[in-house]
């Protein structure tokens, strides 16, 4: 148990560490396409145990998006959509739950439920924390197409970072 604590700690750190110094200032769509935006944080959120209870989860949702504002002077901005991620994550889990259940203990990885489950589980957290994001950056009805935009360009450059860490950092817990 120990040794699950220090790995979502350290995982912590680093995602933070990552969005805010690196991914914060990439813009692989220049000034002309400025509809890519890079989020590998809520990765976090997506590799913390099935069991952890709900009100520990949500606050560590909290937390994390703070941290993540910090580094991009957004006050509240990506707290609320890590918040929410975090909020509808036991309904992703119990929508994509395998026939068998989950074990006690599991950790919603590709290791222990396979590639595809891993990636569809990712890409529906993902795209919900990204629309959440979006839809409160911009504030106004009226930019529903550029939120769309954001949120599909996002999501496909997001989710190959997601699986780049994934493939590197080999988190089996």
């Amino acid at each position: 148990m120990e040794r699950v604590i220090t790995r979502n700690i350290l995982r912590f750190i680093l995602l933070v560490l990552l969005q805010g110094l690196i991914f914060h200032r990439i813009n692989p769509g220049g000034t002309d396409f400025n509809y890519i935006l890079i989020f590998i944080y809520p990765l976090f959120i997506m590799l913390l145990p099935i069991q952890i209870g709900k009100a520990l989860l949500i606050f560590l949702g909290f937390l994390l998006g703070i941290g993540v504002d910090l580094f991009y002077d957004s006050p509240g901005l990506h707290a609320s959509a890590a918040t929410f991620t975090a909020f509808i994550r036991p309904f992703v889990l119990g929508a994509v739950q395998p026939r068998g259940g989950y074990k006690i203990n599991a950790v919603p990885n590709q290791y222990q439920f396979g590639f595809n489950w891993f990636v569809r589980y990712s890409s529906i957290l993902l795209i919900f924390h990204l629309f959440w994001y979006f839809i409160f950056e911009a504030f106004q009805f009226s930019q529903i197409f550029h939120v769309l935009l954001k949120t599909i360009c996002s999501f496909i450059a997001s989710l190959i970072f997601i699986v780049i860490y994934v493939f590197i950092f080999n988190p089996k817990d």
